[in-house]
């Protein structure tokens, strides 16, 4: 799978090779003083392509298929759908346990209502510079492996 980042501000949207999003890296711009140019120091860090040492990812967690306002369905329907979100939320629990990861944050979509996000922090071997084909590459493992997982 080939996938791209693209700058948005102050993170990087991540695409897929079919051009979807597939989430969002959000870098580790460190302490930034003073807080009030916090903008213009992100913007100089991106432009002289500083090293950073990681950041947050955040990727889909599951759509429920259930939390629509037209919502008009049967028993045998909800317990499908409650039965796919287990078996897929039983992969992210692999994954996170394969990437050893013990922290990680889940919340509602800010775009869909019905879906929930996972965020989780990716701490780099060693700094990388803020540059896009340069986090792609240390991102692309982990991404991988999503996809290998099924969960992208």
């Amino acid at each position: 799978m080939l996938w791209k980042l693209e700058s948005d501000e102050d993170y990087f949207r991540i695409y897929d090779s079919k051009k979807m999003i597939a989430g969002y890296f959000d870098p580790d711009y460190g302490d930034i003083f003073p807080k009030e140019n916090s903008e213009q120091i992100i913007l100089s860090m991106q432009k002289n392509h500083d090293p950073i040492p990681g950041g947050l990812m955040m990727i889909p967690l599951v759509k429920f298929r259930l939390f629509d306002t037209d919502l008009d369905t049967t028993l045998s329907n909800v317990q499908q759908n409650v039965t796919r979100v287990s078996e897929h939320l039983q992969k992210w629990e692999n994954f996170l346990s394969e990437i050893m990861n013990q922290s990680h944050s889940i919340r509602i979509s800010h775009t869909d209502q019905d879906m929930l996000t996972v965020t989780f922090p990716l701490t780099f071997s060693k700094p990388v510079p803020l540059e896009k084909q340069q986090l792609a590459a240390e991102l692309n493992p982990v991404l991988d492996l999503l996809h290998k997982s099924d969960l992208l």
